[in-house]
């Protein structure tokens, strides 16, 4: 019986052995996709000439990217660490003190907690000063849990992502009540910051994997693979677990992670030099080799990665930071709101009243304020006749007398005097256009179409009662939520409050507490605009 042969084949062929396909998902790839491919190669070889048999390819093994024999790098990071610990003064970060007794780790637990969700999408620089008037107003998870959306979102003003906020309240009072099962139970904990609880304040070996950490373990296992599938976030959690296994100090191991791939393994200009784990990191190894950067080594079948894409010539840049794999963002949808700042005054008096409404407690900017607002209107060359109409729709519902666009060319007197219910219906003076404002958030860009509706009338409008969302769905058989599918503009008079969610909640506020109210951002910058307007027209 002839020996068996390995045959080897150019590296450019080989790619394709592992290779995915870009448009699919990268969760479906799969051993056989690779063996197919194999078994044509084999054939081959026994048509050439009857002996050869293909038992490997070019690539990489699964095993480079399994973490082993750690202790000798945790011992190396950790003496980093204790360098480090204090050099950014972060706070929410103490040595674990093992005398605590169970109310000490807890409220450990609720510091950890609150600077994790704050640092989530935020850098620390930020952070240090919301995270300080935090716990000035909120020292414990009970004082959180007896407070408001209302008072929650005022001391997280400027800081984003305000669902965080409503999170932490809901999961603040959940937790009073039960004190267990935080990844389960608790809204806004998932299993990185369970896992960051858990080792910081109990000294629990449980593993961290957040951006920092995900980008450091890729470079270290030089692993370049779709970032967010299973396969690859496995693959990391596994090495992050390796990390800590058995360890006596595992809040501190997570820490340093955390903050090696924060400071040193950074997204750009990593200073690898100063990195405690260069020895071991194999993209670091990989810069410092004098043969060829492709990695793909003759491999066999049985031991082939199948996690890894290949890397792309053109971005092989014999650089750390090819890893993680670069992907392509997913463009963020448009839409186009209609936003209006809505002033009442008095005829005798020079007082200014403007109207906000609440956003309900979930989904994007969940309990802010912001001014009467029609979203997603469909395209955006709204024509100004059908702009001016918008006002109109909105006070329907949120004044218990609104005015009527039938109704606003008759003098106030007059409409009184043959009814008197409509004397304290207010008449829209002008509707003047503002501007647009561009505010994009992580999957919205969105076009604010601001104007500035000036209404004037002999008593401030009483508001309607508010209503809760569930309130609100069982009384109009629906719940509220933005416009499906386009809508032709000429329809936006006929829009009812199920398109309008903030509508659930209003208010009329002072000229000089507008800006201190808890608003958004993007409400701001439309604010802005229509003050820019004022001074226009002095």
């Amino acid at each position: 019986m002839p020996k068996r042969k390995r045959a080897q084949r150019p590296a450019s062929e080989s790619e394709e052995d592992y290779a995915v396909n870009s448009d699919s998902s990268y969760g479906e790839t799969s051993r056989a996709n690779v063996t197919q491919k194999v078994r044509k190669a084999r054939k081959k070889g026994h048509e050439n000439d009857g002996s050869t048999v293909v038992n490997s390819i070019l690539g990489h093994p699964a095993s480079m990217h399994v973490i082993k024999a750690v202790e000798p790098m945790r011992i190396a990071l950790l003496e980093w660490y204790d360098r480090v610990r204090d050099a950014r003064k972060m706070p929410w970060r103490k040595k674990f003190d093992p005398s605590l007794d169970v109310e000490g780790r807890a409220q450990r637990a609720y510091e950890v907690w609150i600077s994790e969700i704050m640092l989530q999408q935020t850098q620390v620089v930020t952070v240090i000063p919301y995270y300080n008037k935090w716990m000035a107003k909120f020292p414990t998870i009970r004082d959180l849990a007896a407070s408001d959306i209302e008072t929650v979102n005022s001391l997280w003003k400027g800081l984003g992502y305000y669902s965080r906020a409503a999170r932490l309240l809901s999961g603040a009072q959940k937790a009073v009540k039960e004190l267990h099962d935080m990844e389960a139970k608790i809204p806004g904990i998932g299993r990185y910051s369970a896992g960051a609880i858990s080792s910081i304040a109990y000294n629990h070996c449980v593993p961290v994997l957040d951006g920092n950490v995900h980008r450091l373990l890729s470079r270290f296992t030089a692993l370049h693979a779709q970032p967010k599938s299973k396969r690859t976030l496995d693959v990391l959690w596994a090495g992050a677990e390796s990390f800590i296994t058995q360890s006596k100090r595992p809040g501190d191991i997570n820490q340093a992670l955390i903050e090696l791939g924060s400071t040193v393994c950074a997204v750009r200009d990593p200073v690898c030099s100063e990195c405690p784990l260069r020895l071991w990191c194999k993209a670091y190894q990989r810069t410092q080799s004098t043969a060829s950067h492709t990695g793909a080594i003759e491999v066999d079948i049985e031991e082939l990665c199948l996690v890894c894409d290949p890397i792309p010539s053109d971005e092989d840049n014999g650089s750390v930071t090819i890893y993680p794999m670069k992907t392509v963002r997913k463009k963020p949808r448009e839409e186009l709101d209609s936003v209006n700042v809505i002033e009442w005054r008095c005829r005798n008096s020079r007082d200014r009243w403007f109207l906000l409404v609440r956003r309900p407690q979930g989904g994007l900017l969940a309990g802010l304020h912001e001014f009467p607002t029609l979203p997603n209107l469909p395209g955006a060359k709204a024509s100004a006749s059908n702009m001016a109409e918008i006002p109109y729709t909105l006070l329907q519902e949120l004044l218990m007398h609104p005015p009527s666009p039938h109704n606003n060319k008759e003098p106030l007197k007059k409409l009184a005097s043959s009814n008197p219910s409509l004397y304290n219906v207010p008449k829209v003076i002008q509707v003047t256009s503002a501007g647009d404002v561009v505010h994009v958030f992580s999957h919205i860009k969105k076009t604010y179409r601001v104007q500035w509706v000036l209404l004037e009338g002999n008593e401030l409008p009483q508001l309607r009662p508010a209503v809760s969302p569930d309130q609100y769905a069982r009384e109009n058989g629906s719940r509220a939520k933005s416009p499906k599918g386009k809508q032709k503009v000429s329809e936006v008079s006929e829009v009812k409050l199920n398109t309008i969610p903030q509508t659930l909640s209003a208010q009329w506020v002072p000229l000089s507490q507008v800006e201190d109210a808890n608003i958004g951002t993007g409400v701001l910058k439309a604010w802005k605009l229509v003050e820019k307007l004022w001074t226009a027209t002095r």
